[in-house]
């Protein structure tokens, strides 16, 4: 019995948890991560404050938390879908896509919470902007992964640097996902599908490996 109540509380514990992080990353990705107060998630929610602060502590460990449920959110919109699919050019024009739907579809109501956060923390040394900072790193990472894994199977021209290729492709992502949010504008999503169409294909050892 006395294990079934400890479950019990567990449980409504996890539960109280995954409610206020739902609720500070929809906060953070508008309103910035520094907006997030323990004191405003408990007057939302209707918790008691102590009940919040026993969950996390702290404002920075309920920042952490929200970055890590922002980042669970975006590697199962954006990364797994895309993950299984054969390397080439054609798995770098999805990842590229499936970033682009994801901003476009406003997963998070802010646009890209990445984005927003990265621009809010990235003058600010401290545990939060080291987390953001390694995110960022990990992004690169698999961007400049999936290249070259196109480039190993012949489809990615010699002469073409991976590091380079997916700097300008995460900057027309970023681009896009940032004037679109600041002017209420769609359309630059077809403008940077476009603009990654035609950088691909410049980069391709045949152009036609590119879907269109």
């Amino acid at each position: 019995m006395t294990e079934a109540r400890v479950d019990g509380r567990v449980q409504r514990g996890n539960h109280t948890r995954a409610l206020i992080v739902a609720r500070a990353v929809d906060i953070a990705s508008v309103e910035g991560l520094g907006s997030l107060s323990l004191g405003r998630l408990s007057a939302e929610l209707n918790i008691s404050k102590s009940g919040v602060f026993g969950l996390f502590g702290s404002k920075e460990e309920l920042q952490i938390a929200t970055i890590d449920a922002a980042t669970r959110i975006y590697v199962d919109t954006v990364v797994t879908p895309v993950l299984d699919l054969s390397p080439g050019l054609a798995k770098v024009w999805r990842l590229c896509l499936s970033w682009l739907d994801y901003s476009r579809g406003r997963v998070f109501p802010g646009g890209c919470f990445f984005y927003a956060v990265a621009a809010e923390y990235d003058a600010q040394p401290g545990r939060v902007r080291d987390v953001i900072v390694a995110l960022s790193a990990r992004w690169d990472r698999l961007v400049r992964r999936v290249i070259e894994e196109a480039r190993t199977g012949g489809e990615i021209a010699g002469e073409v640097e991976t590091a380079q290729l997916a700097f300008e492709l995460i900057a027309f992502m970023e681009t896009a996902n940032s004037l679109s949010v600041l002017n209420d504008d769609i359309a630059v999503y077809d403008r940077a599908r476009a603009a990654i169409r035609t950088i691909l294909r410049c980069s391709a050892t045949d152009p036609a490996l590119v879907p269109e």
